[in-house]
């Protein structure tokens, strides 16, 4: 999905592993900023074209422009790179959230069935432009790889926590007899979405998963008392 989203919004010392990962970018030099970044973006594309497990170093590499030892300066491996790719994933798609028009309408349902329509218009160019990284990353390694499965986890649920008050106050107001929570909803609302990126997969086109997200959106609005076509 990054190329997509970006068509909305693209040698530090040996005491390296003794410095709090935060700091990283106050050490590295522009330029060595920019190629750990261009490492990263390029993941984003390229694990979600080829998969994690056919994805090599050196396509990484190709499709940021750089060398292997630019590479191994950045990431001692494959692994340590898609664990970072989960946090850039999480900070592009987070920034194209928060700036979407689906959070101006007053009505909170009116927010939730925003997002979701924005989910669907996401779903243009080619599998690779609009599928999840995460999605696509915790299909081959949840039970291989434990360290990129928990990123990707907590990717997944930091754009929950983002759904959550939006879909809190639409119950209060609209369905306050629920006896489901707002978390859970906003669970299922991404299972859906990562569903319907399987479904796309498989017919090698965003028809089916488009038809997917509708449906979502018919049943999200009906347990708010809205009928909608």
């Amino acid at each position: 999905m990054v190329r997509g989203l970006m068509r909305n919004f693209k040698f530090l010392p040996p005491a390296l592993d003794s410095i709090p990962t935060g700091w990283y970018q106050f050490l590295m030099t522009p330029a060595q900023h920019e190629s750990r970044t261009r490492l990263l973006d390029a993941a984003l594309n390229v694990f979600r074209a080829k998969g994690y497990t056919a994805t090599r170093v050196e396509d990484i590499c190709a499709a940021a422009g750089l060398t292997k030892g630019s590479f191994f300066h950045h990431f001692k491996s494959k692994d340590d790179l898609a664990i970072a790719a989960a946090g850039r994933w999480t900070e592009v798609t987070g920034a194209l959230f928060r700036e979407a028009d689906y959070h101006k309408p007053a009505d909170p349902v009116d927010r939730v069935l925003g997002y979701i329509e924005f989910r669907k218009q996401l779903l243009r160019g080619s599998l690779a432009e609009y599928t999840c990284l995460l999605g696509t990353l915790i299909q081959e390694v949840y039970d291989t790889n434990p360290p990129i499965r928990i990123a990707c986890e907590a990717s997944i649920s930091s754009h929950v926590a983002t759904l959550t008050g939006d879909i809190e106050a639409a119950r209060a107001a609209h369905a306050p007899g629920a006896i489901w929570t707002a978390e859970s909803l906003a669970l299922h609302m991404q299972a859906v979405i990562q569903g319907s990126f399987i479904i796309a997969k498989a017919h090698y086109g965003a028809g089916p998963a488009t038809e997917s997200i509708d449906h979502l959106k018919r049943y999200v609005a009906g347990l708010f008392g809205r009928t909608i076509q």
